[in-house]
Order: C-alpha cells, then structure tokens, then sequence
C-alpha cells in the first residue's frame, strides 16, 4: 500500500494577541516531515466562507510547500470548479506543476456545501452544467498547441493561448472526488483517478472501487489500485479514553461540516461519499482510531476491498505535537506492515 495525508490548515482570526498564521506553518512543517518518513503526498482541501480558517487558497499553499520538500506530491482535494475563471486556473496548475517538477495532482470537483454556493450567489443547481464547461476549458488550455476561443453557456474567451505548460503531459494528473455509481463510473470513463471520502464504510469503499474497476475493465484497460485514494481519519494511541475523545472531537467537527453543506428546506448534502444515517455510526466505522494493531486491522480489510492509496487525516489527535507523534507511530509502527520489503527495510 501507498500512504499520503489529506486534510487542512488553520488560521485564527483575531486581534494580534496571537500568531495567525501558526496554523499555517505548523501544517508545512508536518507535510515536511511527513516527506522525510516516506508519505507520497499529500492532498489539500479547498473550502470557503466557514469561519475555521479553512485552506481557500489551496494551490497558493501547495506553491509554498512544493518549494520546502522535493518528492512529496501536491495534490487539491479538491478545487471545485464552478467557483473558478478555467483559463486562470489552467495558469496556476501548469505554474505549480512546472516549478515542482511535475507532481501536481490536480483534484477536481463540482462542490457540496450550501453555504459556499451561497456566499458566491451561485446556485447548486448549476453546479453539473458549470463543471462540465470549465473542465472542457481546462483539457483543451493544457493541450491545445494553436491559440483557442471559447463561446460557452458560462465562460467566453477571445485567441488564447495558455501558458506556462505543464512539466505533466499531457497535462498535470487528475483526479476526481465521487461518491454515487454514476459519478464513479464517469471517473473511470474519463480516464481521471478516483478519490473518495472519509466518512464511508469499508463495505460502501469496496462497493465504490468495485465500481471503479469494472467501468476501468470494460475500457480495456488495466486496473490499478494506485489510481484510487481513500481518505481516512486516523490517530495512533494505546489509551482508550485518548481514543474516544478524540472520536468525540471527530463527531463535533463533521455536524458542524454538515450544517454547513444544508440546504434551507433542512436537505443536507452529506459530501462526496454521501455517508448517511447516525452520524456517531458513520464516524465509528470510518475512523481508524486506536492501537497500531487496530489500525492495522482496519488497513487490512481496506486491502482486502481493493484500496492502494490510503490517505490519512490526522484532525483526530488535535493537531500540534500530539499530532506528530500519531504520524511517527503510523509510519515505523504500521505503514511497514503494508509496504514492500525494500520499503519496509527502507523505513525501519
């Protein structure tokens, strides 16, 4: 198995009694370290109008760490597309690409919560129709060697030609966040990576991928478990109470991301992987909380279901140094358990 984190930044509003952008820093240094005890990479949310300090600018941050690191890949998880200008976002993409030598993993993805549409005074429902035209810009700025213009429903451009190219070719690797058959099976029509959620069972990820790998099949083409990254909340502890506390933290944070993404008739949106019913049984399920035995356990039985990329979100254990050392255990405790023997020896 493949490992890479997932996950956010955090910036404090307030007077200057404290350091804003603390959050901010501790994140690079942790994705630093990360690096160093052999994670992949690491993807990025994009979220707006929260009042958490949440990442916006996701590409911004992912410039500055592909500066502080060297193989770790860049990935958004995931720039949603309706709210963005394609040609300027194609730029952007292609320039962080090239200065980083060509580990981009651009995440797309067509948007959930309620408020976010709200405050850009978009409506959901145009959403589909928006995604579809400004990912048509995007494959064409990337690969079109001859100026271009667009006439399209939302965007119009006169003899363009994008620039910087991408160090990627054709273009930087995309991956798509999904949940539903349809928009699994998209994915794999399209030929883009697949990126699932956090809060989904391990019987609805192997659903998912099961999914994934007959559309991919019924292509012509091969299978492969890398191409599918699997988010899911971790933190290491022997201690149970430490455990559940941190569970409980975990509950506290997704109603909260839930009454966000509900609609004002009180329909609530429950993200890419649409995990619905109790949400202590859905944060339960998908949590991997615990000892390295359990979460070993757990890593197993996503194995079993197809899964090579998991992508791990550490939110559980609070962030700060409790959150460094659940990483370390992770990587000399566990991640060993599911690599290769040269990696195992590697990491040990």
């Amino acid at each position: 198995m493949r490992f890479g984190l997932f996950g956010s930044a955090a910036a404090r509003r307030g007077s200057g009694e404290f350091d804003s952008a603390e959050g901010y820093r501790d994140f690079i240094e942790y994705n630093i370290e990360a690096e160093a005890l052999g994670f992949h990479g690491t993807f990025v949310v994009e979220h707006h109008f929260t009042g958490f300090g949440q990442v916006s600018a996701t590409l911004n941050l992912l410039t500055w760490l592909g500066a502080r690191t060297r193989t770790l890949r860049l990935g958004t998880a995931v720039i949603v597309l309706p709210w963005h200008n394609p040609v300027l976002l194609a730029e952007q993409a292609a320039t962080l690409d090239l200065l980083s030598g060509g580990r981009l993993d651009f995440g797309i993805g067509k948007g959930y919560r309620y408020n976010e549409f709200a405050g850009f005074d978009m409506p959901m429902q145009e959403a589909d129709a928006r995604f579809e035209e400004s990912l048509e810009i995007l494959l064409k700025a990337w690969t079109s060697e001859q100026r271009f213009s667009h006439r399209g429903k939302y965007w119009r451009f006169n003899d363009i030609v994008v620039e910087p190219p991408s160090a990627q070719k054709p273009h930087p690797q995309i991956w798509m966040g999904a949940g539903s058959e349809r928009s699994i099976r998209s994915v794999a029509e399209r030929g883009f990576n697949l990126l699932l959620g956090q809060y989904a069972s391990p019987e609805d990820v192997a659903q998912s991928i099961a999914w994934f790998r007959a559309a991919v099949e019924l292509q012509g083409r091969r299978y492969d478990p890398m191409r599918v990254g699997v988010t899911r909340a971790f933190f290491v502890t022997d201690r149970a109470d430490e455990r559940d506390a941190a569970l409980e933290r975990r509950l506290h944070n997704r109603l909260r991301q839930l009454k966000l993404a509900t609609q004002p008739d009180g329909t609530v949106h429950g993200g890419p992987d649409r995990a619905t019913g109790d949400p202590h049984t859905v944060n339960v399920n998908s949590a991997m909380y615990g000892s390295p035995d359990e979460i070993a356990h757990r890593l197993e039985t996503l194995r079993q279901a197809g899964v090579g990329y998991v992508l791990v979100n550490g939110g559980g254990s609070g962030g700060g140094e409790r959150g460094r050392q659940s990483m370390r255990r992770l990587a000399r405790e566990v991640m060993p358990l599911f690599a290769e023997p040269a990696q195992a020896e590697a990491a040990q």
